[in-house]
């Protein structure tokens, strides 16, 4: 293990502290999917990644990370700044203007470790599934990761893409599914139901992993793993039971925090339950 699970949680920790200075410095972007995401994109960078030193967008020899559902651009910029892509300062121009930190990451702004724009939905399943097949073509035994929301899953292209690697058998790919239940316009039951995703992805081909996405003993549990199971003929799927909001208690489960700013009360409020561990920006 390259970290210890409390040092883990002290970055997931400062990574909260960002996300909600962040998305109030500007007063736009989307919180609650970021805070409940945190600990998986710690647990994935600082510990379950193989990665090199810099930043090569091709990639060769190592893991490689998509993210999908890329609204929840707070939490992806401050674990890639504390990861060593670029300066943590340089979160404080989230979502201004000429900054690289856009609302969804782009490419043509050359931010370190963004490979992809992201940000329709639907799109980052297929992505990987065709850096994984470039890596298998290019003899490359590295692991493409991929993180969905779980509102995300009602776009077509997922499931197309879900047909396409089992098939093909992809099975150096492993993706996770942010299963807070949560979505812009309400609970994702009564927007349009999932129904039994674990049943769906299993009679599609995948090998199915559950676990619990706010405890970070249990993150990098899951993600070894999932680990553990690539190259075994299918590809991997996480369902990651998380919480919208995590760590702010009157954030937590509420889908009006998807996309909703804290003003200057609501932000003292969240600090003071989130320690200060690598310092603020």
């Amino acid at each position: 293990m390259k970290h210890d699970i409390a040092q883990l949680e002290r970055v997931a920790s400062q990574v909260r502290r960002d996300v909600v200075r962040m998305v109030h410095g500007c007063q736009s972007g989307h919180p609650g999917g970021s805070l409940g995401c945190a600990d998986f994109l710690v647990a994935l960078y600082f510990e379950a990644m193989n990665r090199k030193e810099g930043f090569d967008m091709n990639g060769v020899g190592e893991d490689l990370f998509f993210l999908s559902n890329g609204h929840i651009s707070p939490v992806f910029y401050s674990v890639l700044a504390h990861s060593g892509y670029f300066d943590p300062k340089e979160l404080a121009t989230f979502r201004k203007l000429e900054s690289r930190l856009q609302g969804h990451p782009t490419t043509h702004e050359h931010l370190p470790g963004v490979r992809i724009a992201s940000g329709s939905l639907g799109q980052g399943m297929s992505v990987a599934i065709g850096a994984a097949l470039t890596k298998k073509l290019n003899g490359d035994k590295s692991i493409v990761y991929t993180l969905h929301g779980d509102g995300e899953l009602q776009e077509g292209q997922i499931w197309e893409a879900a047909m396409f690697a089992p098939h093909n058998k992809v099975d150096n790919l492993i993706c996770t599914v942010d299963y807070n239940g949560q979505q812009i316009d309400g609970p994702t039951s009564q927007v349009l139901s999932l129904g039994d995703l674990k049943a769906k992805f299993v009679a599609f081909g995948w090998t199915v992993l559950e676990g619990e996405g706010n405890d970070m003993a249990k993150v990098v549990e899951v993600l070894a793993e999932a680990k553990a199971l690539t190259g075994k003929g299918t590809p991997i799927m996480i369902l990651l039971k998380t919480g919208m909001g995590h760590g702010v208690d009157y954030m937590m489960g509420s889908h009006k925090w998807h996309g909703a700013a804290p003003n200057d009360a609501q932000l003292a409020l969240a600090l003071a339950q989130l320690e200060e561990t690598l310092g603020d920006y």
